[in-house]
């Protein structure tokens, strides 16, 4: 039933959501806008950079016009470089369920960060062999919870020879998302998904939509995914 699983980025197997957190607030605080920890917990977490500028300068009463909003997505990302380049914090196990999961089935990365963090982050787990195809920031013009992401990544796994699925099927793809906005992005692309509890509370993930939750990536097998899926289908 599955033959393709999709990645959300930051918070399922880079444990860097508190570097962005303190980024974007770094960032704002100079423009004169201030969010706590739980404005972006409630309100940012899940949006990609330019979603999430663009949502607080707004609701701090600022405009919010492409080009300031570039501006910014440039800052925080010299920062975020700087800051990564001392040393990012991987969940465990993730390096290994990427190589046990790219044994079985085609895989792919959706995520609202940009492409050189993503890049340089699997490059460190040398990892980045593992995934066949990456739809970044860059790629999208809507964020999560909107499905376009995972749309394009299913697009990229039909298009790339290498997974071997051209006739690939939305239904036929697992995504494992730790957001609540990731886990609605996977279902309203007609995905399943499964929700890691890194960053929300399972109850949360499961309201959101996900089929299952695990506590992290180092619970998710082949065999795992196997038998969920196959009983949810009634196999």
């Amino acid at each position: 039933m599955i033959r393709a699983v999709i990645f959300d980025f930051n918070g399922v197997l880079v444990d860097d959501e508190h570097l962005h957190f303190d980024m974007f607030r770094e960032v704002l605080a100079a423009e004169g806008v201030t969010i706590t920890d739980r404005d972006y917990h409630e309100r940012y977490l899940g949006l990609d950079d330019r979603g999430c500028f663009e949502a607080a300068l707004i609701d701090g009463g600022q405009e919010a016009d492409q080009e300031r909003l570039d501006a910014l997505i440039a800052r925080k990302a010299v920062r975020y470089a700087e800051e990564a380049g001392v040393g990012l914090r991987f969940f465990p196990g993730a390096a290994d369920c990427l190589a046990a999961l790219a044994g079985r089935w085609p895989l792919a990365i959706n995520s609202g960060a940009l492409r050189p963090e993503i890049e340089f982050a699997l490059g460190l787990i040398g990892s980045r062999e593992r995934v066949g195809s990456i739809v970044s920031a860059e790629d999208t013009s809507r964020c999560k919870p909107d499905p376009q992401g995972y749309l394009l990544a299913l697009a990229a796994l039909r298009d790339d020879p290498k997974a071997g699925v051209p006739d690939l099927d939305a239904a036929e793809c697992l995504v494992i998302e730790d957001s609540l906005a990731g886990v609605a992005s996977a279902k309203g692309a007609g995905m399943f998904a499964v929700g890691v509890s890194n960053t929300y509370r399972a109850n949360e993930l499961e309201e959101a939509g996900a089929d299952a939750v695990l506590p992290g990536v180092d619970h998710l097998t082949p065999g795992w995914i196997e038998t969920q899926f196959a009983r949810n289908s009634g196999g």
